[in-house]
């Protein structure tokens, strides 16, 4: 029998074995703000960033080699700098989940959702759609609500810290999308220096301030151990993977919507396992982000590509007589100029 008049429930169950290991990247991101709870407290934070990424690198770093060995000069580069910003990212998310509960940490950094969707509407100098504005407006709303308990007290410091992560992280996307040098490079390699960097980042701030990962690492017992290879193997490894994996066998739109009920399953593990507790006016807030940060995700604006620079040839100079002695190109420029941006030229880094 043709596959098209085979049992109609094969295609809905092999979209479904499709969704999975997105939903659970999902989830044991949603996990994520809780797992750093319970390996690391504010004086100990920067030397687990250095654990759970030193865990990570090797093992990225052998499919990588390949890829690795093949990036120029400027990709090494251009991943170097969102490096940099990645690793100020991880310190304002990670001490920020110390600092609050995991439920508002998880809600919280949903934000970049919205966030940079009306980044690249400013950039592209258009207005975004009213009902994003909309979403936009009860994100902020469901924020407040959810942080300072409608009104009554001040954002607690750690809702701050997640707050800018956010913020951070939507200018990273932004910069991603807009670094030529890194633009058509291999994601795995990429991906793999961001990583190292920030790795030496964290290295470098542990050396001066708190204790060394290798003392922080001897005093953890065996469920902290858990929970660290949790965030190193599960969020961090498996994640990645499974999203190189996922927008090839599925659609871009599909992923991202799985991806998206992050905050949700944040608020399940930091209810259900943490035992946070929300007072009536946060528990609203925390349902006004997550429909708003969904809403937001439906009705952003569709982002505008960035346009390339195509490199235009520049006639070579008419051949001078035969009689005549060899001379330098009209204007000035060297033998080699025309070639500089002919188009085998590399674009020169942003």
């Amino acid at each position: 029998m043709p596959a098209s008049l085979s049992d109609p429930s094969e295609g809905s169950s092999s979209s479904v074995l499709r969704d999975l290991p997105v939903l659970l990247v999902a989830v044991v991101w949603g996990s994520s703000f809780l797992a750093v709870q319970r390996v690391a407290e504010p004086g100990t934070v920067v030397a687990m960033l250095v654990l759970r990424f030193g865990l990570v690198l090797p093992l990225l770093g052998l499919v990588a080699w390949r890829a690795l060995r093949r990036l120029s000069r400027a990709e090494w580069l251009g991943g170097a700098a969102l490096g940099l910003v990645l690793s100020g990212i991880f310190l304002l998310e990670t001490y920020g989940a110390v600092h609050t509960s995991a439920t508002n940490a998880g809600l919280i950094i949903s934000l970049a959702m919205v966030l940079t969707p009306l980044g690249e509407s400013a950039l592209a100098r258009t207005a975004p759609p009213k009902a994003f504005i909309a979403a936009a407006g009860l994100a902020v709303l469901g924020v407040a609500l959810l942080t300072g308990d409608g009104g009554l007290r001040p954002p607690a410091l750690g809702d701050l810290l997640v707050l800018g992560a956010a913020l951070i992280r939507s200018a990273y996307v932004l910069a991603m999308a807009r670094t030529r040098a890194v633009r058509d490079t291999d994601m795995l390699a990429v991906t793999w220096v961001q990583l190292a960097v920030a790795t030496g980042v964290f290295a470098a701030v542990a050396f001066l301030v708190g204790p060394a990962p290798w003392a922080v690492a001897r005093s953890y017992g065996a469920g902290q151990w858990g929970w660290l290879l949790h965030l190193s193997l599960f969020c961090t490894l498996f994640a990645f993977f499974v999203q190189m994996w996922a927008v090839r066998a599925t659609s871009p739109s599909r992923v991202s919507l799985l991806l998206g009920t992050e905050p949700l399953w944040a608020a399940v593990f930091g209810i259900t396992v943490a035992g946070n507790r929300m007072g009536p006016l946060a528990l609203l807030g925390g349902a006004l982000v997550l429909v708003a940060t969904e809403w937001g995700r439906r009705t952003a604006p569709v982002p505008v590509p960035v346009p390339v620079p195509v490199p235009v040839p520049v006639p070579a100079p008419a051949p001078a007589p035969a009689a005549a002695p060899a001379s330098r190109p009209a204007g000035g420029e060297s033998e080699s100029g025309t070639d500089a941006v002919g188009p085998g030229a590399e674009p020169a880094p942003v």
